[in-house]
């Protein structure tokens, strides 16, 4: 947490009025009694507990209303226990270099192909990338860069994996790379139940099966899109083949 590690950075020497504050971290996996002892329900969670008394209602740091930001973190903080934290940014050379090597691609295919530009208006093209950006946003890959989270969970008492977190308020990776798929398979069914799909060199009985095929997908995979949002949203009452 950038929070955090700023105050490593710039509170190495801290006042003697900032000695006695910590920042500490608990893993789910590895400290699920804490979690259940705080009673949290979701993570992550960032608690204040003061030096008197027991953590109040303000104590605990709103992520819902106030983002998960780090300047909003160290004001929260600031708010909380009068220690004032100069957020750190180290620079991020990556984005830049994968700018660079982006424009220097679109450079050199414009370069070999500047006698032949007729791919740039194909309508396929331009349509799947439009689709790969759609289906990014939707199965969540933004939150993913905000919060970072992580790929899967593993129950530390059965071993068991779970690939799809339990609750509304997070997601894994994987997670998302399932919902990306499913939407994926979803549209492919679309375009096949459309009127005027794809396949136009084949017969009246081959389109019929093309069709048939597109709306089995179409229904196959929206209930399990829809059954996994009952799996998030418990009180979400409508299902719809798969519970």
């Amino acid at each position: 947490m950038k929070s955090s590690r700023s105050w490593q950075i710039h509170g190495a020497f801290p006042v003697p009025t900032q000695i006695n504050f910590f920042f500490v971290s608990v893993d789910y996996d590895s400290g699920q009694d804490v979690f259940s002892a705080l009673k949290a329900t979701s993570a992550p969670s960032i608690i204040h507990f003061p030096m008197k008394g027991k953590p109040k209602k303000a104590d605990t740091f709103d992520m819902q209303r106030l983002g998960f930001q780090a300047e909003q973190i160290a004001k929260w903080v600031a708010e909380r226990t009068d220690v004032t934290i100069r957020i750190f940014r180290p620079p991020n050379h990556a984005g830049i270099l994968l700018l660079g090597l982006a424009l220097t691609t679109i450079a050199g295919l414009l370069y070999f192909r500047r006698n032949n530009l007729e791919f740039l208006y194909n309508k396929n093209m331009w349509g799947m990338l439009a689709l790969l950006v759609v289906f990014s946003m939707m199965s969540g890959q933004m939150w993913n860069h905000i919060r970072g989270p992580p790929f899967a969970h593993r129950n530390p008492q059965s071993g068991q994996v779970n690939y799809i977190h339990g609750s509304s308020q997070g997601q894994f990776q994987a997670e998302t790379y399932i919902i990306f798929v499913l939407y994926a398979f979803l549209t492919v069914g679309m375009v096949l139940l459309s009127k005027d799909n794809f396949i136009t060199e084949t017969n009246g009985g081959q389109k019929r099966v093309m069709t048939i095929i597109g709306l089995f997908m179409i229904v196959f995979f929206f209930s399990l899109i829809l059954s996994i949002f009952r799996s998030k949203y418990r009180g979400y009452p409508y299902s719809f083949l798969l519970r």
